[in-house]
């Protein structure tokens, strides 16, 4: 059963959006639970409904679940049951996936740089297809994963992510080339190529860039006996924060175009790995407000969920992921809040200047949107204050 959708903000520009879409049946459940707080709820039919999009808008091409930005295990199974798979970074979620009885066959590795021993892990389960970019690497993986499909990770531009993924991983045009000889002196089989936007990825172009990029790659492989088989688009499909973000449509058409025009050949899997951008919309934080103060002339709102303990990219982007928020009150009068979290870290706080209700008290709740990606996942118990709970609704609407 697919969730209703409200809409909160009208449309602008075409392509873009400037929405908050938020399950009818989320909202309500987030405004009625009475679950102690801080807690997530995931929707698992807008997860569905997500993955729908994706497959409609582009279809034969083959959708990877970025599980690290939300490994809830009904949020995982809900993954399995609407026909995508997963990717992983290390050999605990390996083992997550395996603990929850989900086929690990298509499952790729493609965190650039592993630990020897996640490696045999991986390979000893049956995960054939693990991501490089360096020399270093390709010893490992010759090791551990012999005769393994491997694919290089290419260095992209950002051009205007939100959090930028580039300058830890990734190689240029002629270390790629190099690289991929080397893997098949090695026994490895050089199959693929992959790349990653940045995360939160606002321009659609972005796509057409590094697919164009390589496509370069692909003539300069092919001089050397290389015809890659799978190109891996990588993540960054943007959530709906405040402030306006392009529509789906306009990043899969953009790449859609990319892969017809700029591809030198036909490539047998062409792979995505959406995770913010498959399961953010689907989640509310609810927290309590646990006190208010005006300090200096401006008013702050302390919540029982800060960077700490649920919201750390609020303090990883310096609070410019804008996270929308409403409360329990809904009041007409409103207040220009800074919203902090529980801990005594002067850099626990989630967002300055949001618009709340003027007369929150402690008690009261508030509901933080698109909060269903790195969130409960960055979640620690600094300070002593609990990490958030996830429930999730299933297709009867029941936490």
């Amino acid at each position: 059963m697919i969730s209703s959708f409200i809409t909160i903000t009208p449309m602008t520009t075409p392509g873009r959006e400037k929405t908050r879409p938020t399950t009818t049946s989320l909202l309500s459940a987030a405004r009625s639970a009475e679950h102690a707080t801080p807690f997530l709820v995931m929707d698992l039919a807008a997860v569905d409904e997500q993955i729908r999009q994706f497959r409609e808008l582009l279809p034969n091409v083959f959708i990877h679940y970025a599980m690290k930005c939300n490994p809830e295990p009904r949020v995982l199974q809900q993954v399995v049951a609407s026909g995508a798979t997963f990717e992983i970074a290390s050999l605990a979620e390996l083992r997550t996936l395996l603990h929850a009885g989900i086929p690990v066959d298509d499952v790729i590795f493609s965190n650039p740089v592993k630990i020897a021993e996640h490696i045999d892990g991986a390979y000893a389960a049956g995960v054939r297809t693990f991501a490089f970019d360096s020399l270093a690497e390709l010893d490992k993986l010759a090791c551990h994963a012999p005769g393994a499909q491997v694919y290089v990770r290419l260095r992209t531009l950002d051009i205007n992510s939100v959090v930028p993924s580039e300058g830890k991983f990734g190689v240029d045009l002629d270390e790629a080339v190099e690289l991929m000889v080397r893997a098949r002196s090695l026994g490895l089989v050089p199959s693929g190529i992959g790349f990653h936007v940045g995360s939160q990825m606002m321009d659609p172009y972005s796509w057409t860039v590094a697919i164009i990029q390589s496509a370069t790659l692909m003539r300069r492989l092919e001089r050397e006996g290389i015809r890659i088989t799978m190109l891996d688009l990588g993540g960054g499909f943007p959530a709906r924060y405040e402030g306006e973000t392009p529509h789906l449509a306009a990043i899969a058409d953009a790449i859609r175009t990319a892969l017809a025009d700029d591809l030198p050949y036909p490539v047998d899997r062409i792979v995505i790995e959406p995770g913010r951008g498959l399961v953010a919309d689907a989640g509310i934080m609810v927290a309590t407000v646990i006190g208010t103060a005006v300090r200096a002339g401006t008013s702050w709102l302390h919540l029982d969920v800060g960077a700490f303990n649920g919201m750390m990219e609020s303090l990883e982007t310096r609070n410019t992921l804008r996270f929308p928020m409403t409360d329990s009150k809904s009041s007409p009068g409103t207040r220009s809040w800074h919203v902090t979290g529980p801990t005594c870290d002067s850099q626990d706080t989630l967002l300055l200047d949001v618009d709340l209700s003027a007369d929150l008290v402690p008690g009261d709740r508030v509901f933080i949107h698109t909060a269903g990606a790195y969130t409960t996942c960055y979640a620690s118990t600094f300070n002593g204050f609990d990490r958030p709970q996830t429930y999730c609704l299933d297709a009867d609407f029941e936490l």
